[in-house]
C-alpha cells in the first residue's frame, strides 16, 4: 500500500510540475489575447480622438499584425538558435515597451509604431509558447496542455474586454475618448512584467537540449515529466529523429512528406484567419453598435464574447485529445459556415434584430474556439522535425499573421463598401473550403508521439494524410 501510495504521490508531483510550467510558458498566449482584444474597446474613442476614418481605422489595428509577421519569423530563428525559454524572455520585453507606448501615444504614427512594436512580442510568444509547451509536455495529454495556451489567449481577451468595459462604464465619453483608451492600454504591462519575471523559473525545452548536445540536462527534464523509464525511451527516440533530419530547413524540405506537412501547415494558418473569428474579435463593439445596441450595451455585449472563448476552449481541452483534431476542425468548420451565412441574413434584413445577431455572433465563437483557434497551433506544434520545427512554424505563422492583417486592415472597409451581408457570407465561403480542405488533405495526429508524426512523414510521403478515419 505505501508503495503504491509513494507512486501515486510521484505521478502527481511529475503532473504538477509540467502544469506548473505550462501555466507559466501560456502567460505569453494571455499577453498575445490582451493586446489583439484590447483595440475592440479603443477604436471608437481613437477615431474621435484622432479623427480617423475606416481605412486609418483597419492601419492602428492590423499594424499589430504586421508587427506579428516579423515576430513569426524572427521566433523561428531565435527559438532554435537561442532557446524556447530565452526568446520567450524577449518577446515578454517586448510586451512591456509595447504597453507603455501605446499608453502613451499622443498621435497616429505613435499609436503604429507602438502596437508593431507589441505585434513582434505576439508574434514570438504565438510560435513559441505551444512549441514550447508540445516539447515538454506527454504525449497522452499534449492536445490538451497545448489547448491551454489557447485558454491563456481567450483569457487574455476576456480579461481586457472586462477592463475596457469598466473603464467605460465609470467614467464620461470625453474622459475615456482622451485618457480612457490610455489604461486600457498601459494596464497589459502588469501581465507582461509577470511573464517576464516567471520565465526565470521554468526548464528549457528537452527537445531543444537535446538538439544542441546537452544530454544531461535534457535527461532530468524529461524524468521530471515522465519518470527515469519513459525518459530513456523518449530521448532515444529525439535522438533518432535529430539523427533523420538535418539541421537544415531548406535540406529537409526536400523530402515530399515534409514538403507537403509545411504546405498544409501554411493553409491551415490561413484558413484560421478566414473564419472571421478576428473580425469579430477587433471591431465586436463596431458590430454590435450597428445591430442597435448602445455604447456601454455593446461593450458588455464583448465581454460575453470574451466569457464564452474562456468557457468552450476549455471543453476544447477537455475533449481534444479523446474526439481527435481532425473531427473537431471539420464539423465546426461547417457550423461556423452556417452560422455566418444566417448572420449575413440578419444583417440585410429591413429592420435589424440585435439578439439575432449576438446569438448567431456567440455561436459563430463557441464554433471556432471548440475547434479552430487552439485546434490549428496544436497541429503545427506537431507535425515539424524536432531540429526544424521552430522555422518551420515560423513561416506557417508568418502565413497566419499575414492573413490576420487582411483581415483587420480590410474588414471596417468591406463593411463600409459591401456591407455585412457580403462580408459574412464571403468568410462563410472560406469556412466551407477549410473543412473540406481537412476533410481530404490533413491527418490525424492525437495520441501519437511528435517522433512518430516525423517519421510518418518521412516514411510515408505524407500519403498517409488522407487515410485517418473520421
Amino acid at each position: 500500500m505505501q508503495t503504491k501510495a509513494s507512486s501515486s504521490d510521484v505521478r502527481t508531483a511529475k503532473l504538477g510540475f509540467v502544469v506548473a510550467v505550462v501555466v507559466i510558458a501560456s502567460l505569453g498566449g494571455l499577453l498575445f489575447g490582451y493586446d489583439t482584444g484590447v483595440i475592440a474597446g479603443a477604436n471608437e474613442f481613437l477615431k474621435t480622438e484622432f479623427h480617423m476614418g475606416a481605412g486609418m481605422t483597419g492601419l492602428v489595428s492590423s499594424s499589430i499584425d504586421l508587427g506579428a509577421m516579423l515576430g513569426v519569423l524572427i521566433a523561428g530563428y531565435l527559438g532554435d538558435r537561442i532557446g524556447r525559454k530565452k526568446a520567450l524572455s524577449v518577446a515578454g520585453l517586448i510586451f512591456i515597451v509595447c504597453s507603455i507606448l501605446t499608453a502613451l501615444a499622443t498621435n497616429v504614427a505613435e499609436l503604429v509604431i507602438g502596437r508593431f512594436i507589441g505585434g513582434v512580442g505576439i508574434g514570438l510568444a504565438s510560435l513559441l509558447s505551444p512549441l514550447y509547451i508540445a516539447e515538454i509536455a506527454p504525449p497522452k495529454i499534449r492536445g490538451r496542455l497545448v489547448g491551454s495556451n489557447q485558454l491563456a489567449i481567450v483569457s487574455g481577451i476576456f480579461i481586457v474586454y472586462f477592463i475596457n468595459a469598466a473603464i467605460v462604464s465609470s467614467h464620461t465619453d470625453a474622459w475615456n475618448q482622451t485618457t480612457g483608451w490610455r489604461w486600457m492600454f498601459g494596464m497589459g504591462a502588469i501581465p507582461a512584467i509577470l511573464f517576464f519575471v516567471l520565465l526565470f523559473f521554468v526548464p528549457e525545452s528537452p527537445r531543444f537540449l537535446m538538439a544542441r548536445g546537452r544530454e544531461q540536462q535534457a535527461m532530468a527534464i524529461l524524468e521530471r515529466v515522465n519518470g527515469s523509464e519513459q525518459a530513456r525511451v523518449d530521448a532515444q527516440a529525439i535522438r533518432d529523429s535529430i539523427e533523420m533530419v538535418p539541421d537544415s530547413l531548406w535540406r529537409e524540405l526536400s523530402r515530399p512528406g515534409i514538403r507537403k506537412a509545411l504546405f498544409i501547415g501554411v493553409l491551415l494558418a490561413i484558413f484560421q484567419q478566414f473564419t472571421g473569428t478576428n473580425a469579430v474579435g477587433y471591431y465586436a463593439p463596431m458590430i454590435f453598435k450597428a445591430a442597435g445596441a448602445g455604447t456601454n450595451a455593446s461593450f458588455y455585449d464583448t465581454v460575453w464574447i470574451g466569457a464564452i472563448k474562456v468557457i468552450f476552449v476549455i471543453v476544447l481541452m477537455l475533449i481534444v485529445d479523446r474526439v481527435g483534431r481532425k473531427r473537431l476542425l471539420v464539423w465546426n468548420g461547417g457550423f461556423m459556415a452556417l452560422f455566418l451565412v444566417i448572420l449575413g441574413i440578419a444583417f440585410s434584413l429591413p429592420h435589424m434584430l440585435t439578439w439575432l445577431v449576438l446569438g448567431l455572433t456567440f455561436l459563430h465563437t463557441i464554433a471556432y474556439e471548440l475547434s479552430w483557434g487552439g485546434g490549428v497551433w496544436i497541429v503545427l506544434s506537431e507535425i515539424y522535425p524536432t531540429a526544424i520545427r521552430g522555422r518551420a512554424m515560423s513561416i506557417a505563422s508568418f502565413a497566419l499573421w499575414f492573413a490576420t492583417y487582411l483581415v483587420a486592415q480590410f474588414f471596417p472597409i468591406l463593411l463600409q463598401v459591401i456591407g455585412g451581408t457580403w462580408t459574412f457570407w464571403i468568410f462563410a465561403v472560406f469556412c466551407i473550403a477549410m473543412a473540406v480542405f481537412m476533410k481530404k488533405a490533413v491527418p490525424e495526429t492525437s495520441n501519437k508521439s511528435m517522433e512518430r508524426i516525423q517519421t510518418d512523414w518521412i516514411q510515408a510521403g505524407g500519403s498517409n494524410s488522407t487515410s485517418d478515419s473520421m
